[in-house]
């Protein structure tokens, strides 16, 4: 059975003054799906993420979330998705399980329910057991894992996670992988994955986008890459090494 389209985006474009940060891109993310969204630093990534939150208007283009124009119904789309940010900002003077039922209470989860659902998902990113230490004395996994726990809170269809795992130590990024794949098959939710750490993307994505100065210059699955710059062929190239040849050529 063909899956359907939950991301969605038609010639979307964004220029900043004389500075064009997204350039006529069109791509697509299935249901269920982890989408590696590649690229250097300043390669439009995050523009994009913001434009299909609704969080910045483009300049012109069209983009989609589960049919949800982002830029006219900005509200239905925060609703739907959840947005794990490079820097995620918490109240570090409150503990893990107040400032989830804060953000319980703002998206209109009270009770027993919001009890329940806190318990659920900081069992699932493993900090049940550090949910009354103060988010101040957290390493930067766990608040990594805790910006997790509040995506899984509002039980959401579609997740868009800016740079995971940077700054993690082995063992934490370990964890972050481990934690997004089960995002994706057992929550089923379909996830947009910003990165520049090609060799972690290559572990967990199904398919890549990879961005070059705002275009997206090479779109597809490992195997549909490696084809496409080195043809078929007994050697298995990694995932820096195909997209070290798209980088050369641009």
């Amino acid at each position: 059975m063909e899956r359907k389209n939950i991301i969605e985006t038609e010639e979307l474009t964004k220029v900043y003054d004389a500075q064009t940060a997204v350039d006529h891109l069109s791509f697509s993310v299935v249901e269920g799906e982890i989408f590696g969204f590649l690229g250097p630093n300043g390669a439009g990534k995050t523009t994009t993420l913001l434009m299909l939150l609704g969080l910045s208007e483009p300049t012109s283009g069209k983009a989609w979330v589960m049919g949800i124009n982002p830029i006219r119904e900005p509200i239905k789309v925060k609703r739907i998705v959840g947005y794990l940010q490079e820097n995620m900002g918490f109240y570090r003077d409150m503990d893990a399980r107040q400032m989830l039922g804060f953000i319980a209470e703002l998206n209109g989860i009270m009770g027993d329910e919001a009890e329940k659902r806190i318990d659920t998902v900081l069992s699932d990113v493993g900090l049940l057991e550090e949910a009354e230490k103060k988010i101040d004395a957290y390493s930067r996994g766990m608040r990594q894992r805790l910006g997790i726990a509040e995506i899984l809170l509002k039980e959401p269809k579609v997740a868009f996670l800016d740079e995971p795992t940077i700054g993690l130590d082995p063992d934490a990024t370990n964890r972050m992988i481990t934690l997004i794949k089960s995002l994706a098959r057992e929550k089923k939710m379909t996830i947009l994955l910003s990165s520049h750490l090609l060799y972690q993307a290559q572990k967990i994505c199904d398919r890549f986008g990879i961005m070059i100065n705002g275009k997206m210059v090479g779109l597809g699955t490992m195997d549909e890459l490696t084809g496409e710059k080195f043809g078929i062929g007994k050697k298995e190239y990694t995932l820096e090494e195909v997209y070290m040849k798209f980088f050369k050529e641009e």
